[in-house]
């Protein structure tokens, strides 16, 4: 599908647009753009990669003029740009409404009136229940791309989305913290020690997207099956990986807009959602807003379902941790002795 064809990436100077370059840059893709506001990782970037077929956009999702124009001749776009930083969201809560909400509605409009054919919207667990002003953000995210994939059958651009927890050693995550203090001697500052997280590596969320890319239908969530782990086993793993059994552990409380635990399906998504195997496929609502039209909805299924989420998935323990965290290239190179460069980091 992708030969001979234009992609786009907003955000694509993040974690997840490095990743799809190096997962694409030998495939058939005519063309990669990648759009960010950051001119000074696009310039890395752009010597890193040292490709014909990478071109860089510079502009902001809240300026529709700088979409559109990214967003012309573009057959498929993966909307990864986002304010992704809790406590920094809960400062400043209307800068993730104008990114991660306006923002998003300006992708959409561009990609239909462009006649995108795929768009695939990335978002987060911390949608699902949301406590915080970067998960309430989100959530109307999944909002907007569910509402602007309505009455697209007559057209050829399908909108869909993924949700996916925090990718392990991702920038400005625990893990390259964690690391960061073993090794320059420092006690390890952890939030709450029972506090459960998914753990996804950056491979995970981009074989969840590709699957979403492949799969869905206007409106669809993708949500890829993940085990997950509380912060203390976490610590104990990277404390018998680093042979710092006794290393400090300093516990400061939790952070602004902090849950003890995330949720990748509501209740009532997993009522509804289809099992794919490794993913849950939350289909949207079909109905329109006549009511006297009895449509099943799945209530018998509602009263008998729980929400998916890091409590009651699969728990890692210690040594499993491990296993998972000797795949992160961080981790292998601290491992290895070797100094931690840039691509060490999901």
């Amino acid at each position: 599908m992708f030969d001979d064809r234009t992609l786009l990436i907003t955000g694509g100077t993040g974690s997840f647009g490095n990743a799809v370059l190096r997962r694409f840059l030998d495939s058939g893709l005519r063309e990669i753009r990648i759009f960010s506001r950051d001119e000074k990782k696009q310039d890395d970037m752009r010597k890193l990669y040292s490709s014909s077929r990478i071109k860089f956009y510079l502009g902001d999702v809240r300026d529709e003029g700088s979409v559109a124009a990214a967003m012309r001749g573009v057959d498929y776009c993966f909307h990864a740009a986002a304010l992704k930083q809790v406590p920094s969201c809960e400062f400043h809560p209307m800068q993730a409404v104008r990114t991660n909400v306006l923002g998003t509605e300006n992708v959409l409009a561009a990609a239909i009136a462009a006649g995108v054919q795929r768009v695939v919207c990335l978002s987060t667990d911390k949608a699902v229940y949301p406590i915080n002003a970067m998960g309430i953000s989100k959530a109307m995210m999944e909002k907007v791309m569910v509402a602007s994939s309505r009455n697209l059958s007559t057209t050829q651009t399908v909108i869909c989305g993924t949700r996916y927890g925090n990718v392990m050693a991702s920038r400005g995550s625990v893990i390259p913290l964690f690391v960061d203090q073993i090794l320059a001697n420092r006690p390890i500052t952890i939030t709450d020690g029972s506090m459960t997280r998914f753990m996804m590596t950056l491979e995970d969320a981009v074989e969840l997207v590709l699957y979403a890319f492949n799969n869905g239908g206007n409106g669809d969530i993708f949500v890829q099956k993940a085990p997950a782990a509380t912060v203390d086993t976490l610590v104990a793993a990277l404390k018998d990986l680093l042979n710092q059994a006794d290393h400090e552990v300093r516990v400061i409380g939790t952070r602004h807009g902090e849950k003890l635990y995330e949720s990748l399906l509501s209740r009532e998504e997993r009522a509804v959602a289809d099992d794919m195997g490794e993913y849950f496929r939350v289909p949207p609502d079909g109905r329109d807003l006549n009511y006297d039209k009895f449509i099943d909805q799945g209530e018998a299924r509602l009263s008998q379902s729980e929400e998916y989420n890091s409590h009651n998935t699969h728990r890692l323990d210690v040594e499993e941790m491990k296993a998972l965290l000797r795949k992160l290239p961080l981790i292998q190179k601290v491992l290895k002795g070797e100094p931690i460069s840039e691509d060490a980091y999901a």
